[in-house]
């Protein structure tokens, strides 16, 4: 999620800066406030009664609304229930149709043939058609969009990459059979293409809408549940049920975002917010039996892994045995203990708990200062003294680091003898151009954007993947990755992800360090509200039954 799909979540350590309710990624109010004074805005939408059964939300605002751009958390949490696609996943972390009513895929896996529905129109009232996703997805893969999440998610079309890559003005693989009737081919099988079709990228927009200007998503017209009905600057953005909505309506009248309105726990203590996220900061505190609050705490796993990565391409880190050497050398169950208090989990290898795939018996990198030492003195450089300056980029902002980057760097220090220095970029710098930023180290997060194991072996550490930061190449990864995507037998595909998995680990472009999961605190008179393992919540299905 997100696109980069980021499961940055530094906010669980520092919950008094600008924390986002559920989203992944810190950014300053200040940033943010710069951001929203052009962003503010109140949409032309026909006047409504006012609401009577509003959720209401603390969070920083988005930073995109466009769904061919955005690639974090931060702004999901709005396009998700602004916008649709042909597909989506429902609660199992199954696709079903959206838009789409039914789907055929050709006996080779390479042809798919959407039959849409004809009833969905965009919020303007105008019907959605099989040209507007032609044209959506055409837009996406245009260079002037700038869109680092079209490779991604729409590169598997025949002729994305050659308009991706300003070969070509149109997508060959995409066809527009009649109005509602959408043709789409791939370069090859792939197993998991109609889950990237749930992803923002691939949903639609109005081309009329878009022809305002590049400020367009400012008063986004959509199809999805709800429309973007307020938007204050760093004050309130306001989301109203869509009254045409095709699928189920929304029990809510209403969700209200409060933009940069305070602390969120002390909002919710105060009775001011109805959900928040809870940081590491206050887990004692939710947890304590003896503490009412404690009943409202609900709780769940996330498809999400923090990790700080290498640079596989210049020095140091081009030697497996420095990567070796650096993984050893941290702490990883103290600062799941320690700083996190238990509300994470270790890291095993690339792939989360629950993910499909998901190896238990994957216990990498223990702690062991003698075996880092013994890692490092092998590689081609023979000692600390032989290495060059290391720095790792972080996300952030006057030099706060996170704690867990810094008990890393103390592990490397204390244990290697070898001092990193950190420099910090701007969230929304570090988001979208950190293949181009890196450092030699980097602190990343990433959250599923489908329930398949190739979305982080494949989409991290595949060769050409736009968030392949590490610039790892590993041919036998890549041989691995291709004949799993053409498996369709889920077991033998399964066990050759797992194969895959090992590489990456014995070969290490990452060091994995935690697990995500879910903390929320839910006030008693809201029902419905479910933690989401992808990060976004269904806001679709929630009550409010306010006292």
């Amino acid at each position: 999620m997100t696109d980069l799909r980021l499961g940055l979540r530094d906010f669980l350590l520092r919950p008094y800066r600008g924390v986002l309710l559920l989203g992944r990624v810190l950014v300053c109010a200040a940033v943010i406030l710069s951001l929203l004074a052009a962003a503010s805005c109140t949409p032309a939408v026909d006047e409504q009664p006012a609401p009577t059964s509003v959720l209401r939300l603390s969070d920083i605002g988005p930073i995109t609304l466009d769904p061919a751009v955005s690639g974090e958390m931060t702004s999901h949490m709005y396009i998700t229930h602004i916008f649709s696609g042909l597909v989506t996943l429902n609660e199992e972390l199954s696709v079903e149709g959206d838009i789409a009513k039914s789907w055929t895929v050709s006996e080779d896996g390479t042809r798919y043939v959407f039959e849409l529905r004809d009833d969905v129109r965009f919020h303007s009232g105008r019907a959605v058609t099989a040209a507007d996703f032609k044209y959506s997805w055409e837009r996406a893969c245009d260079p002037e969009t700038g869109s680092h999440t079209a490779p991604v998610y729409l590169g598997d079309i025949v002729g994305a990459r050659d308009m991706i890559d300003g070969k070509a003005t149109g997508l060959r693989g995409v066809t527009v059979l009649d109005d509602y009737t959408l043709q789409v081919d791939i370069v090859s099988p792939r197993s998991y293409f109609i889950y990237k079709l749930t992803y923002p990228t691939a949903y639609v927009v109005d081309e009329e809408t878009v022809a305002r200007g590049a400020d367009w998503w400012r008063q986004p017209n959509g199809t999805g549940p709800f429309m973007l009905s307020r938007w204050d600057q760093g004050s309130l953005l306001e989301l109203r049920r869509n009254p045409d909505y095709y699928r189920t309506p929304a029990l809510l009248d209403a969700v209200e975002f409060r933009l940069l309105a305070g602390v969120p726990m002390i909002m919710y203590e105060r009775g001011e917010i109805d959900v928040v996220s809870v940081s590491s900061a206050y887990m004692d505190q939710v947890t304590d039996p003896a503490n009412p609050i404690h009943r409202e705490l609900l709780s769940s796993p996330e498809l999400s892994l923090y990790y700080i990565g290498f640079d596989v391409t210049k020095p140091p880190f081009d030697d497996v045995y420095v990567r070796l050497a650096f993984c050893h050398a941290v702490d990883r169950e103290r600062i799941v203990t320690v700083l996190f208090k238990d509300s994470l989990t270790v890291a095993g290898g690339v792939l989360p708990e629950g993910l499909p795939g998901y190896d238990a018996g994957l216990q990498p990198y223990r702690y062991d200062p003698d075996l880092a030492r013994e890692f490092l003195a092998r590689s081609s450089y023979g000692s600390a003294e032989a290495l060059p300056p290391i720095t790792i980029t972080v996300s952030g902002y006057a030099n706060q680091i996170p704690a867990y980057i810094a008990a890393a760097m103390r592990g490397w220090k204390d244990n290697l003898g070898v001092e990193v220095t950190a420099r910090q970029l701007e969230p929304e710098i570090f988001l979208y151009h950190l293949i181009d930023e890196r450092d030699e180290l980097y602190s990343m997060g990433w959250i599923a954007d489908y329930p398949s194991p190739h979305n982080f072996l494949g989409t991290l550490f595949s060769v050409g993947e736009s968030y392949n930061i590490s610039g790892y190449d590993n041919p036998r990864l890549e041989e691995l990755l291709q004949k799993a995507a053409a498996e369709t037998e889920e077991e033998r595909q399964l066990e050759i992800y797992r194969k895959a998995e090992r590489i990456v680990v014995e070969d290490p472009p990452i060091l994995p360090l935690m697990y995500g999961a879910n903390h929320v605190l839910v006030k008693p008179y809201v029902s419905g509200f479910e933690p989401n393992p992808m990060g976004v919540p269904d806001l679709t299905r929630v009550s409010v039954d306010r006292p």
